[in-house]
């Protein structure tokens, strides 16, 4: 058989000294019990334009209980050129039942990434969680035009709580904290912009 699901993990509002926006997280797959199709976005709207956002088109397959390799592409969008990338990763549960996902980047001219995520559920009841998710991404070389310097180039660090209405919707609130590191700091503070953000944000997450 072939199954599906799409996730719409956070479809959120934004909302931090530097005005409102429209933040997206989103993954759906398609496919069998051992290969599937995974399609991947997520990004940032604000004042009208797309600041910062990526689509990934993935291969999964499972190479362990609870773990998936996952091969393919990577577009990136938004702020300055567009940017291609292959992709290879890691997607799965680690103990204590972290999700986790791990994906390293090849791109055109000698650029490489390295993409690292986190969370985790709390139950505070059987439909309340509180959900802590942190985020790494280095660079092997800056790539000025698109603001990002090599090295680690920004952590960010996302609080939410959500409420289960039913298991397939779930509005939420939280707080996020971003902050740019290195060179990519550097090349935020000539844009004449913060180096770290406290954002407010509600939304909703749903699936189906």
């Amino acid at each position: 058989m072939i199954f599906h699901q799409v996730l719409i993990d956070q479809l959120e509002y934004t909302h931090s000294d530097e005005g409102g926006g429209l933040a997206w997280d989103v993954q759906a797959w398609v496919g069998r019990d051992y290969n599937r199709l995974f399609f991947k976005s997520e990004g940032e709207r604000r004042g009208g334009q797309i600041e910062e956002g990526r689509i990934e088109l993935l291969w999964s397959r499972p190479v362990e209980a609870f773990w998936d390799a996952q091969v393919g592409l990577r577009r990136d969008f938004g702020h300055g050129p567009k940017r291609n990338w292959l992709a290879v990763g890691v997607q799965g549960i680690a103990p204590y039942l972290f999700d986790i996902e791990a994906t390293a980047y090849l791109g055109t001219g000698g650029r490489t990434a390295l993409r690292l995520s986190a969370e985790y559920e709390v139950p505070i009841t059987q439909r309340t969680f509180l959900t802590p998710e942190v985020e790494a991404n280095l660079h092997g070389k800056s790539d000025r035009e698109r603001g990002v310097g090599s090295g680690l180039s920004d952590v960010s660090f996302g609080l939410r709580l959500r409420h289960e209405f039913r298991r397939e919707f779930a509005p939420y609130v939280g707080v996020v904290w971003t902050r740019s590191l290195g060179r990519t700091a550097d090349f935020v503070r000539a844009e004449g912009a913060p180096v770290s953000e406290r954002q407010i944000v509600a939304g909703v997450r749903f699936w189906f």
